[in-house]
């Protein structure tokens, strides 16, 4: 059973935000064209942060795209990682994974983390961890590890493989944890 709790539906909402009608990441590829304010907090190699107002609380999010993805000439949009605080609602380090395609209905995410492997949910082109000691063990091992592998499988039957760099993704993190006032 998912575990979609209401602390989790402000993500959704930035991620639809984040793809918007064109396809693209606006607000983590390019915050000038965001509807809010985003204030870019640094670029650490492979990654970067962010944070931005939303009705008067500060959110802070790291982001990261696939350095390789498969199949190639597949019609897909972007795929990008995000990692989330929000503390005016106690959330934080929570992760979500945009594929570019709609999963395939009531399927899992496969990541791998060096040698650490986690099972996320899907909900339409996005993959969430199932609760916050999920959260908190997948952006541990992003955190410090070195690479991140992906497997999806699309509403069409297709499986995909992102991989994606995790140069940086610590100290883009810290990045977030001090903008945003965690120790988490």
């Amino acid at each position: 059973m998912n575990t979609l709790t209401p602390s989790r539906l402000p993500i959704i909402l930035l991620a639809a935000l984040l793809v918007g009608s064109t396809g693209t990441m606006a607000l983590a590829a390019d915050p000038g064209k965001a509807k809010t304010k985003t204030k870019v907090l640094g670029t650490f190699q492979d990654w970067k942060a962010y944070s931005y107002e939303e009705n008067g609380q500060k959110v802070c999010y790291i982001s990261s795209q696939p350095k390789k993805i498969s199949p190639k000439g597949k019609a897909r949009g972007d795929a990008y990682i995000l990692i989330t605080h929000r503390p005016a609602e106690k959330s934080f380090g929570v992760v979500s994974i945009t594929a570019g395609y709609t999963h395939k209905k009531d399927s899992e995410v496969q990541i791998k983390i060096d040698h650490n492997s986690f099972k996320l949910f899907t909900d339409g082109d996005t993959a969430w961890a199932r609760d916050e000691a999920s959260d908190k063990a997948v952006s541990s091992a992003i955190k410090s590890g070195k690479t991140m592998v992906v497997k999806g499988l699309s509403a069409r039957g297709t499986k995909t493989t992102d991989n994606y760099s995790l140069t940086g993704a610590g100290p883009a993190y810290n990045a977030i944890n001090e903008a945003c006032g965690s120790k988490k």
